[in-house]
């Protein structure tokens, strides 16, 4: 079986100014499975936000290989680069980006904006995942109204929209209690008992302790895992 991501070799450098670079990762080697749950663990400044966004395609690399569902990443123009995004992974982030004027609801069927699918069928399909994470009886609230675990599990809705194969959690439970903390990643959890393949980028060794496979990397390199 083909690996879900792959990377080689791969190295991103950030221009400042006219005549100054930092180079930011040094020669990525990543493997990801399907139906893995893996961590990658780091310090500020290590590289695991860079490397996050080169795996959501975020961002591509300055160079090396990167495949993502066997397609090459480098040289995508940018519509393909958002149809690999949206069609391949749903994201997470610490900040919950819901659209505050918008409802549960709507904030949960924006990744179907960018695809062709009948309203009656997206909304049921949101219906259905706001059921299982226990929001089904509001749907139609502001996230003004949600408490900061709700907002997240709102987030975490909206990633799964399209049916990714990949969830890419960055530090999502930055902003929560402990114990909310805990009901996220176990909501995570279930989800790669589905089958579903699960990247989190984190600090928090408590966070990493739920993944199979754990990453650290340090100074733009993986140290160990």
């Amino acid at each position: 079986m083909n690996p879900l991501c792959l990377m080689e070799n791969v190295k991103k450098t950030f221009r400042i100014g006219e005549d100054l670079s930092v180079e930011v990762l040094k020669g990525i080697d990543l493997k990801v499975d399907e139906g893995e749950f893996i961590a990658i663990m780091g310090t500020s400044g290590s590289g695991k936000s860079t490397l996050m966004n080169l795996i959501g395609c975020l961002d591509v690399p300055t160079s090396g290989r990167y495949l993502l569902a066997g397609r090459e990443v480098l040289g995508l123009l940018d519509d393909d680069l958002s149809e690999l995004r949206n069609t391949h992974i749903g994201f997470v982030f610490q900040s919950f980006y819901l659209l505050p004027y918008a409802t549960v609801l709507e904030n949960v069927l924006l990744p179907t904006l960018y695809r062709e699918k009948t309203a009656g069928h997206v909304e049921r399909r949101a219906a259905e995942i706001l059921k299982l994470v226990g929001l089904e009886k509001r749907m139609n609230f502001r996230p003004n109204r949600l408490s900061g675990g709700e907002q997240q599990r709102v987030a975490l809705c909206r990633a799964l929209m399209n049916d990714p194969e990949i969830i890419l959690a960055d530090e999502p439970t930055g902003q929560l209690d402990s114990k909310t903390a805990s009901e996220i990643m176990n909501l995570l959890s279930d989800l790669n008992k589905k089958g579903k393949t699960v990247i989190v980028v984190t600090h928090d060794a408590t966070i990493a302790s739920y993944a199979g496979r754990v990453i650290h990397i340090k100074d733009g390199i993986i140290i160990d895992e």
